[in-house]
């Protein structure tokens, strides 16, 4: 069983931009969007994902991702629930931690998160200066609220 460790905060300011080594773009959809479970497809650039997560306990959740064919994946993504999820994700390593920075298009345009993935909920990191408030606990900032009610209509 997998398990997904995140974290999650706003951005102060965007000199984190300055640390960027790599830019993937994604687009995503939920076939499930329940809060008991997840079932997600993805494409990141030309691979592709299938993704369950269970229920999140805190900052943790089961999850469990499989790469699927990009033919598949593509023809999922017109089965799922609207609007998709369309973001850009620049990964950035901060004293030896890796964040990803998600900036959203589409109907979540404006909106730009970072998370930081652990091996256990007390981990310790650095924060960075460009690192704002945690939203880890905020529903309102998981990707498959973002389908429900997107961030132009907050």
């Amino acid at each position: 069983m997998g398990l997904e460790i995140e974290r999650k905060f706003l951005l102060k300011n965007s000199d984190w931009r300055k640390l960027v080594e790599e830019e993937n773009l994604i687009k995503q959809g939920y076939l499930n969007s329940n809060a008991e479970r997840t079932v997600r497809v993805r494409v990141k650039n030309s691979t592709a994902y299938l993704t369950i997560k269970g229920k999140s306990q805190n900052t943790v959740r089961q999850e469990f991702e499989y790469e699927i064919p990009l033919a598949d994946a593509e023809s999922m993504l017109k089965l799922c629930e609207s609007p998709r999820i369309e973001k850009t994700r620049f990964i950035v390593n901060y004293e030896g931690k890796t964040w990803e920075i998600d900036e959203f298009e589409g109907e979540n345009k404006g909106l730009a998160v970072a998370e930081i993935e652990l091996t256990s909920e007390d981990e310790s990191f650095d924060l960075p200066d460009w690192i704002g408030e945690e939203v880890s606990q905020d529903a309102r900032y998981f990707n498959s609220s973002l389908i429900k009610k997107p961030f132009s209509s907050w």
